[in-house]
């Protein structure tokens, strides 16, 4: 069944659609502690992208796979960096009483 192009193309397209009005219903207070559970989810994509990498197939699934592990990998990067970046804004400074 994924076999079929226009079928994966559609799956890629609704999935983008749906992506889209799941994020704009979050209210932007919850965007940062949700930032966690997107980092999560990013690397279980890692880790499809490296088994997608590693089985012999097409090279176009290589290729996507390759971007995957790339754009995954910058989405938990960044995440780290914003909730570290959040969680310096809570500490104290060490002059201060």
């Amino acid at each position: 069944m994924l076999d079929d192009p226009a079928v994966a193309l559609t799956i890629l397209v609704l999935s983008l659609f749906v992506g889209m009005e799941v994020i704009s219903k979050v209210p932007p207070l919850l965007h940062t502690p949700l930032m966690s559970g997107s980092n999560a989810i990013s690397g279980i994509t890692i880790v499809g992208a490296l088994i997608a990498v590693a089985t012999p197939g097409p090279v176009i699934s290589t290729v996507f796979g390759f971007l995957a592990i790339v754009f995954a990998t910058i989405n938990v990067v960044g995440g780290f960096l914003v909730t570290d970046r959040m969680l310096g804004m809570f500490k104290r400074d060490k002059g201060s009483s």
